[in-house]
């Protein structure tokens, strides 16, 4: 399968689910569609993004190669909201290593005070950002002030999220 042009053929749950499956067959398939996704071409990066989330999803340990990659997107301003989203929906989801969790927060928080950022990033970055709580309790107080300040004018999704974490902490 060419995955480049499979992806880019459609674009829909369906189609990026049997893009996933085929990238977990293999670990060649797996880094081809991990080449999508770092492309700088924007519309396949975009319709990429999904698929490594479902990917990454299915079989966790493939995608542990490609950590470095996840964490480099959150720091680019020319790729499509798509694959910051996937790339922060996977980052909530595994075990982050040591060396990443500074740019990480540093992007999390960025994002979670950013007016403009799109709700679900904000959702997945307030969950990241938790989760690495658990090794820097020092960051809970900060992220507590974050939820509770932006409360008012936040969406239902940060809200519940916000919630949830400050149950928690």
């Amino acid at each position: 399968m060419n995955l480049r042009e499979e992806i880019l053929k459609e674009h829909s749950k369906e189609h990026a689910l049997k893009i996933a499956n085929y990238a977990c067959t293999s670990k060649k398939n797996f880094k081809a569609l991990m080449q999508c996704f770092m492309s700088d071409e924007y519309r396949l990066a975009q319709r990429a993004a999904w698929s490594v989330s479902w990917a990454a999803k299915k079989k966790p340990v493939m995608i542990t190669p490609f950590i470095k990659d996840l964490v480099a997107v959150l720091q680019k301003s020319n790729v499509h909201t798509a694959v910051i989203r996937n790339a922060v929906r996977v980052l909530e989801a595994i075990d982050i290593p040591e060396k990443f969790h500074g740019t990480v927060m540093n992007a999390c928080f960025n994002f979670i005070e950013q007016p403009s950022t799109p709700v679900a990033i904000k959702a997945f970055s307030l969950t990241t950002l938790f989760n690495l709580s658990k090794f820097y309790p020092e960051i809970k107080h900060e992220l507590k002030i974050i939820i509770e300040e932006r409360w008012d004018t936040e969406t239902a999704a940060f809200k519940s999220r916000g919630k949830k974490i400050l149950n928690n902490i």
